[in-house]
């Protein structure tokens, strides 16, 4: 009669199963978020694939263009490095955007 009452162990576990219930209800709302955030992360990726294979099949036909008119823009290339070497005052944009006049399309014969 005279020992001391100790803390009973139902309540104890009483504590620990309700914090155990807590966390698995967080694990479990953190799966669900997890997994719509998985989901929208996919469905935005495949919006962009989808986008990006639209964007291309509209360049192509511009890029096919370019390789074929190559010839073409070469000789516009290098009558631009001729004018710039015929006028100072034109070389520093064609500097901007990278046309270096050459030598030879300042020799060449003018028409």
């Amino acid at each position: 009669m005279n020992t001391p009452e100790l803390p009973s162990e139902p309540k104890n576990e009483t504590v620990s199963s309700e914090v155990v219930a807590a966390l698995q209800r967080q694990v479990f709302a953190l799966l669900v978020a997890l997994i719509v955030v998985s989901g929208t992360l996919s469905a935005y990726l495949y919006r962009q694939t989808s986008v990006m294979g639209k964007d291309i099949d509209q360049m192509r036909p511009t890029v096919m263009s370019f390789a074929t008119n190559q010839p073409t823009y070469i000789n516009f290339l290098n009558h631009l490095g001729a004018y710039g070497q015929a006028h100072p005052e034109f070389r520093p944009l064609l500097a901007k955007y990278g046309i270096v006049p050459n030598a030879s399309a300042a020799t060449a014969p003018k028409r």
